[in-house]
């Protein structure tokens, strides 16, 4: 099974996507290319957030084609931003608990989350007290208790210092293989994908320049 990605879609006067691209079902894809190059416009094509014309096929599934659009809430999409993934008037547990009551039965418990992401000290504590590598395992955490069939991460790393990162780096290096689900991974960043990802995309000018 795979996810294959057919979209053709203008964002502006200079900017075309043009991608025509299959991603494996599991194991870490890395989305890598310069600022501009279209790699959040995928995400966003992939999470139901913007539509362009062409097809996307999950699996078996369609989510998009000439006559679809699956909603973002009915794609079951995990998004780690690159800070902002927690609601900022709630504590993290708070947060937890806002994403399990709308999640569907799935195969991710809240203990072994909380156990995985290294967050059960943080439970209590507010987004503005957390640090930045807290809160991105704090928001990883949440996305995942959206029981999602995918999980897609926009540069979540690029606020941390470079100390900071290297050790989220090394953390994801170690959790994503074992979730058992496919995760888009953007980065502008070669040597986090070389650390991370089995499959590693390029794109230049909004089309597929490597792999």
């Amino acid at each position: 099974m795979t996810i294959a990605i057919r979209l053709q879609g203008r964002r502006g006067p200079r900017f075309l996507l043009d991608v025509d691209i299959e991603i494996p079902s599991a194991g870490v894809t890395a989305l890598l290319g310069p600022s501009g190059s279209g790699k959040t416009s995928l995400l966003r094509a992939l999470a139901g957030l913007d539509r362009h014309v062409g097809t996307i096929r999950f699996g078996s599934g369609i989510w998009q084609d000439d006559r679809l659009f699956v909603r973002t809430e009915r794609r079951r999409i995990g998004y780690v931003f690159q800070g902002e993934g927690l609601l900022p008037h709630l504590s993290v547990r708070r947060n937890l608990d806002f994403a399990e009551r709308r999640a569907p039965a799935g195969p991710f418990d809240r203990d072994e989350i909380v156990g995985r992401t290294g967050i059960a000290a943080l439970l209590d504590a507010m987004p503005r007290d957390l640090s930045g590598g807290e809160m991105q395992r704090a928001s990883i955490a949440r996305a995942l208790l959206g029981q999602p069939r995918l999980l897609l991460m926009d540069e979540p790393l690029s606020a941390l210092d470079t100390p900071a990162r290297g050790a989220m780096v090394d953390w994801l290096g170690d959790l994503l293989p074992r979730l058992g689900l496919p995760v888009v991974y953007v980065t502008h960043d070669e040597a986090e994908a070389r650390r991370l990802a089995f499959t590693t995309l390029v794109l230049r000018d909004g089309r597929l320049a490597g792999a």
